[in-house]
This record gives structure tokens, sequence and C-alpha cells, in this order.
């Protein structure tokens, strides 16, 4: 159990990538003071929150409303967290890709910071995947909650913590960092379009 329960921790690190939303925080909040930063790291923390927690509640029955099967969504899912970790790995990164997206400083804290740099589309596939009501129980999806609800608080503090994390380990380091993170992802992605496919074939026959 506490093996699964790190595990999941680990993961849902990998797919929100708390270290590389500081580059993007950093940007968005550059015309700041002190309070009003600290005030959109909170508030985006939490808009993020609810927007997995929707996905979460609701991601699984919308798709069994549009007939979609475990085993393709499981597929599917694996495809895309790939192609999203791939981007982490080879593109220009999380934290370049998503500073281009700000073009308000003064409506930053739902758009790029709490989607797509916290709440990511690979971060809302995760969760759903992570709570699917055929593989786990209501106290399982439960626990899962609680870690999403952990690691976006993990998040958080970091990102009050921004501006004294990149003077440490500068904005290449937390490149770096991000781009680890995309290999572990594309690592989970694998093993679920495989489990998907071993289960579809198992199924059919």
């Amino acid at each position: 159990m506490v093996a699964e329960i790190i595990t999941t921790i680990l993961f849902l690190i990998a797919v929100i990538d708390p270290l590389g939303t500081v580059p993007v925080y950093l940007e968005a909040t550059k015309q700041l003071d002190t309070y009003h930063k600290k005030k959109v790291a909170i508030r985006a923390s939490f808009i993020a929150f609810l927007i997995l927690l929707f996905f979460i509640v609701v991601g699984q029955i919308i798709l069994e409303g549009m007939k979609v099967t475990l085993d393709a969504f499981q597929i599917s899912g694996g495809v895309i967290l790939f192609l999203f970790a791939l981007t982490m790995i080879f593109g220009e990164g999380k934290p370049e890709s998503e500073k281009h997206l700000i073009s308000d400083y003064k409506h930053v804290t739902i758009f790029p910071v709490a989607i797509p740099s916290i709440a990511s589309p690979g971060a809302i596939m995760a969760v759903v995947l992570l709570t699917d009501n055929h593989l786990y129980t209501i106290q399982q999806q439960i626990i899962t909650t609680l870690l999403v609800l952990f690691v976006v608080a993990l998040t958080m503090i970091i990102l009050l913590l921004a501006s004294r994390i990149q003077k440490r380990i500068g904005e290449y380091g937390i490149t770096v960092i991000s781009k680890v993170m995309g290999l572990i992802l594309a690592s989970y992605a694998v093993q679920s379009i495989l489990s998907g496919l071993k289960d579809f074939f198992f199924t059919t026959n």
C-alpha cells in the first residue's frame, strides 16, 4: 500500500511537473509585488486542483456516456501521455513553451499558471486514468484525490519559494529536471498502452 502511494505521488509529480511551472510563474508575475505574487500562487493552485477534481469526478462519466471502452481509453490515454512526455523530453521545454502563452499580466492566475501549467492536458488525462471506476474502489479513488491535492499543495509551496529556487538551480537546471520527469512519464505511458492492448486482445479472445 505504501509503495503504491509513493509510486502514485512520483507519477503525479512527473506529470504535473511542479518545478517546470516555476519559470512560467515567475514570468507571469514579474510585474506584480510580493503580496500579489503569493496571491497568484495560492489561487492558481486552488483553481488547478478544482479542474483536476472535476475530471476525477465526471471524466469517466463523460467517457462512458460516449460509449468509450476502458481499453480504448487506456490506449488513447497512454498515447496522449506519451506524446506529452515527448514534448517534455525533445521540445523546447514546458517553461519556454508556456511563457509564450502570456499575453496579459493582469489575468495570469487561470491562464497560463493554473492551466495549462499546473492542470495540464497530461495531468487531466492522468487523474482520469488513476481513478477509473472499473479498476479502483471508492476508497482508492479518495486516496488518489488526496494525493493529487498533496502534489498540487507541494506545487503551491514551490511557487511561493519560486524566486529562491530559480536562484539556486537556475532555469537550465529546471529544464533538465523537467526532461527527466518527461522520461518517467513516457515509461508510464508505454506501460498504459501495453496494458490496454493486452486487455483488449485477452477479452477479444
